[in-house]
């Protein structure tokens, strides 16, 4: 007998070909793309307070986990050793014109092979920053 061809095969290339039209559409001439977007610019990286520094019994306070977004391995994380990093919070009452505090540390090792680092903060990131966003600067830049 006849093998029939699954109607997905002529429907896939009536889609390729609708691509290979908006691409050629696409080859008009744009605006000068040298110019900046006027978009904002993101100057840190985001990161995610994991936890405490801890053994099985024991937990120190004093040291933070921190998760960063597209850090997958030690080598990635070794970048970003004694930049600083700013766990922003807000508060109740005002201080200064503003409701939003700020904690800040310094990346100081690796944690493990994953990309985790080790953060130590001026004071103690609180319980409540666990799971918490922060940001992690750029800066101080050693390029």
């Amino acid at each position: 007998g006849k093998v029939r061809l699954p109607a997905l095969r002529s429907s896939s290339f009536a889609a390729l070909s609708l691509i290979a039209d908006r691409q050629t559409d696409r080859q008009t001439p744009r605006a000068d793309k040298t110019k900046m977007s006027e978009g904002k610019v993101r100057l840190y990286v985001k990161g995610v307070v994991m936890g405490y520094k801890r053994g099985l019994r024991n937990q120190y306070a004093s040291t933070s986990l921190i998760k960063m977004e597209h850090v997958k391995d030690k080598d990635a994380a070794k970048f970003y050793l004694g930049k600083r990093i700013a766990y922003v919070y807000k508060a109740h009452t005002l201080k200064k014109g503003s409701k939003f505090r700020v904690i800040w540390g310094r990346v100081t090792r690796p944690h493990g092979s994953s990309g985790t680092v080790r953060a130590k903060f001026r004071r103690n990131l609180p319980p409540q920053a666990i799971g918490g966003p922060v940001r992690v600067m750029l800066y101080p830049s050693q390029i």
